[in-house]
């Protein structure tokens, strides 16, 4: 072997190097994350939602389960949104358009935090609050019945229909759904130029 075959070879396996531990660090940071989320967000709702009647209770899990599906959307759509188009609206200086940019060079992150992580918090925040519905419906009424099962198989039913429906969505608007959430991280992070 030459030795620009050899350099060729040294930086490849450096690069895929550097991709492992990009990927473990990646792995690291969304663990613990995850966790605390978890904690905190499951913490909140067992303690926060004992205390409320059952209206708000059950407003609360749509809430939640509304917030699940609204950022499976946004994940699938990063990750088939066409960066291409972002190009011409950034060079027409259209705002959000670089936000959108960065958003679909990183979707396999952005896919990961939105539909991963917060829906899988969102999922278990909602199976805490059906179980505590279930309880409270059980309890007001005088039912002799465990409503946890049918409630809980409802919540399920409803939130993966609604992502079912989201995914559709997402395909067909991923470039208004993308601008959109350029347009909040443009309005909220760093403006563009």
């Amino acid at each position: 072997m030459d030795k620009e075959s050899l350099n060729k070879k040294e930086k490849k396996e450096n690069n895929k190097n550097k991709k492992d531990h990009s990927n473990i660090g990646w792995f690291i940071k969304i663990f613990f994350t995850t966790f605390i989320l978890s904690m905190f967000f499951s913490f909140i709702s067992s303690n926060g939602i004992t205390n409320l009647s059952l209206i708000p209770a059950i407003l609360i899990l749509i809430i939640v389960i509304l917030v699940g599906i609204g950022f499976d959307i946004i994940g699938v759509a990063v990750t088939v949104a066409d960066e291409n188009e972002f190009h011409a609206k950034a060079t027409k200086k259209v705002k959000g358009s670089k936000s959108s940019i960065k958003l679909i060079r990183n979707a396999p992150k952005v896919a990961n935090i939105c539909a991963d992580v917060v829906g899988d918090i969102c999922g278990v925040l909602s199976g805490a609050i059906s179980a505590l519905i279930s309880m409270k419906i059980t309890e007001q009424f005088g039912m002799n019945f465990d409503l946890q099962f049918i409630i809980s198989a409802l919540v399920a039913a409803i939130t993966v229909g609604g992502k079912a429906l989201g995914k559709g969505v997402a395909n067909s608007k991923s470039t208004q759904i993308v601008h959109a959430v350029g347009i909040v991280f443009n309005k909220f992070g760093k403006k563009e130029k």
